[in-house]
């Protein structure tokens, strides 16, 4: 499966020495265990390291004290003292070791868990920072429904939140130009428009306008017919990279829409093109 690598890998290479600070909460993935079926975990790297486990959809979970070393990048936790608890018939909260590392490449805490306590108990963690607090009360399952959603980004190989708004934040736009009266894409353009697929494709509220225009020879009818077409070779390109033909909206202007001189022929370069925004 494609998330398999990105989750579960750890290259030593991609670790930061940033110290890990703050609360994380993320999944426990048991050795042999669907990934839909995983449990919660947040770890809280505050004064009193703790950590809360939750069976989801359920009102269990335990609370306990967390000690930890770190090396070379790697935390090494071991779970202690029950702070607070609730049972659930059927389940057991077998203490827990990790060893966990930030991976700068997608912002995720990742690593393995194992019990020394509980035979044949052990796994695959991702976690991701949250401002939040860990609490010591009951579970309200409602506060949950976050997880489907995280396991989606898992599955789809999807960077942390923090990461992919930042990419967002930080993509610089470039037109694609055309040969005259063309509209095919040029191949030195496929690693640009590949990038805009991953960006939208990392954000299920993000979509892209695709606007088509020309220079100014030829009638306006004609214009207007050639600038779609090139608007739409770009959404070929797109669906062909994986991204779904709902998230693209196309425009085309024609020759209305010079950012060049069209009495030259670098001028005519320049509005022999496609735009693209994020929407």
């Amino acid at each position: 499966m494609k998330y398999q690598l990105f989750i579960f890998s750890m290259v030593v290479s991609l670790i930061t020495n940033a110290q890990v600070t703050g609360v994380w909460k993320g999944v426990l993935i048991r050795d042999g265990q669907k990934m839909d079926q995983a449990s919660i975990i947040y770890f809280d790297f505050g004064k009193e390291i703790s950590t809360r486990e939750e069976l989801n959809g359920k009102d269990a979970y335990v609370v306990r004290v967390l000690k930890t070393e770190t090396k070379n990048g790697v935390i090494k936790g071991k779970q202690s003292t029950i702070i607070k608890k609730k049972d659930l018939y059927g389940n057991r909260w077998c203490a827990l070791d990790f060893e966990l590392a930030y991976v700068d490449s997608t912002g995720y805490l990742q690593g393995k868990f194992y019990s020394l306590e509980c035979k044949g108990v052990s796994g695959k963690i991702v976690c991701f920072k949250v401002g939040e607090t860990v609490s010591r009360e009951k579970t309200i399952v409602e506060l949950q429904s976050w997880r489907p959603i995280f396991i989606e980004d898992i599955k789809n190989g999807r960077k942390s939140k923090e990461i992919r708004d930042s990419e967002r934040k930080n993509f610089h736009f470039e037109p694609i130009y055309f040969d005259y009266d063309q509209a095919e894409i040029r191949p030195e353009y496929d690693v640009f428009l590949k990038r805009i697929v991953y960006v939208i494709n990392s954000h299920t509220d993000l979509r892209v306008r695709v606007t088509g225009n020309t220079d100014a020879d030829g009638s306006d009818e004609y214009n207007v017919q050639l600038s779609e077409r090139r608007a739409q070779a770009i959404i070929d390109f797109f669906v062909k990279a994986g991204l779904k033909r709902d998230r693209i909206v196309i425009d085309f202007k024609g020759e209305k829409n010079p950012i060049g001189d069209n009495k030259s022929s670098e001028g005519k370069q320049l509005n022999r093109r496609v735009d693209f925004e994020f929407i």
